[in-house]
């Protein structure tokens, strides 16, 4: 699903990542207090993408393999994305090249402030050995109404 919108890398680095460090600092999914949403997108959306990468490198770099191979899971949306494009602009033309980039805004769009909301302002306490509190309910405005669960697939 997210490879049509062309943000293939969102799996590893909400999974992986964002879950891990959610509420603290080294999270660039968390919107900071005081935070506007825009400033958090120029923020966030790079900041997932080199933390998604640096992660599946670690991952790759353990099984012995390079990050350019096809086991990379950041790799493989892409091609995803590549392909579903390629065929798109071969069956429906140029007009193509103005719903794209449309559309993969929206989706990113969608995914930032979906972020940008369910954190804002939360930050976990650091402990006196360094590590963050672990994470509690309080540390997330999450929503289990089924209208948000079907429109953000349950994030």
């Amino acid at each position: 699903v997210l490879a049509v919108v062309g943000y293939g890398h969102f799996f590893i680095e909400h999974n992986k990542g964002h879950h891990r460090d959610v509420a603290t600092p080294m999270d660039p999914a968390t919107s900071r207090m005081g935070e506007n949403i825009y400033k958090f997108s120029t923020r966030e959306i790079p900041g997932a993408f080199r933390r998604a990468w640096g992660l599946e490198e670690q991952r790759l770099s353990r099984r012995g393999q390079s990050v350019w191979s096809f086991d990379n899971e950041i790799l493989q949306p892409m091609v995803i994305t590549v392909v579903l494009y390629t065929l798109l602009l071969s069956f429906f033309g140029p007009k193509m090249l103005v719903f794209l980039p449309i559309q993969m805004a929206f989706g990113w769009w969608q995914l930032t402030s979906a972020n940008y909301i369910e954190h804002y302002g939360l930050l976990r306490e650091k402990m006196a050995d360094g590590r963050y509190e672990h994470q509690k309910p309080h540390h997330s405005w999450n929503s289990n109404h089924i209208v948000s669960n079907l429109v953000l697939f349950h994030l």
